[in-house]
């Protein structure tokens, strides 16, 4: 049958609109948080499911259109990435530019992928291959802490030791150890979730910094542990900060 034919057509459930899909995202989290029995959600007047439809395949569908809505949906819903609000925009622009240059429609297996190359464990050139924390009550109180870690950056090793007023911050200050590299940073904002249920779950944590002139940079990690998750989110922000500025200089 025709793909918007009513019911049986391909494309009848789908949405590629922002503003729909954001809308849609909204009324199916606002289903789920309160626990509803009845169908109601903006541009489906009924239950795909109950005609023989998924909702992942037939309705958020993601391209060039596709809404940062959308996009932080099918993350959420495929792989448990719950996006911060600040970052969805930068991810809405990057996947809609891929689509836009592929010119095809990106299934949620390619949106992933695209997200995982973008931001997560991003590890080039700078690496921190081992970290160990200790309590440093002298350090700004209860929060403080010092860190050793071994990083490689740009293919040498180093060990720094330095305290900071929590553990990623002790991190931040170690890697500024370095005489031989800058690192012109701010923190901007951290958030981090379990991806999974289970009690031995991965961790997913996001770090966003800002270089001299203001401008974001948005790094992902991943780990069993929540705090080298934090660590792999902090590296891979600068890394990526790395690759647009070039901010690392001899």
């Amino acid at each position: 049958v025709h793909p918007r034919q009513p019911y049986g057509g391909q494309l009848v459930f789908a949405a590629f609109s922002g503003s729909h899909q954001d809308a849609i995202a909204k009324g199916m989290k606002y289903r789920e948080d309160k626990h509803m029995h009845r169908w109601m959600v903006p541009y489906l007047p009924i239950d795909p499911h109950d005609v023989g439809r998924e909702y992942d395949a037939d309705v958020i569908r993601i391209n060039s259109q596709s809404g940062k809505g959308g996009i932080a949906y099918i993350l959420e819903q495929n792989y448990g990435f719950h996006i911060p609000v600040k970052m969805r925009e930068e991810i809405g622009y990057m996947v809609k530019g891929v689509s836009d240059h592929s010119h095809k429609e990106l299934s949620p297996a390619e949106v992933y992928e695209t997200f995982k190359n973008e931001y997560i464990n991003k590890f080039n050139p700078i690496d921190i291959t081992d970290a160990t924390f200790r309590k440093n009550s002298t350090y700004k109180g209860e929060d403080g802490y010092t860190v050793d870690i071994h990083v490689n950056i740009a293919g040498t090793e180093y060990f720094f030791t330095a305290s900071g007023n929590g553990r990623l911050d002790a991190v931040s200050n170690a890697l500024r150890q370095s005489k031989l590299y800058s690192f012109d940073y701010t923190f901007v904002t951290y958030a981090e979730h379990a991806l999974e249920a289970e009690s031995n779950s991965r961790a997913a944590a996001y770090v966003a910094i800002a270089d001299a002139n203001g401008k974001v940079y948005w790094g992902v990690g991943m780990h069993e542990d929540i705090i080298l998750a934090s660590i792999n989110a902090l590296v891979s922000a600068i890394n990526r900060l790395n690759q647009v500025s070039h901010f690392i200089t001899k």
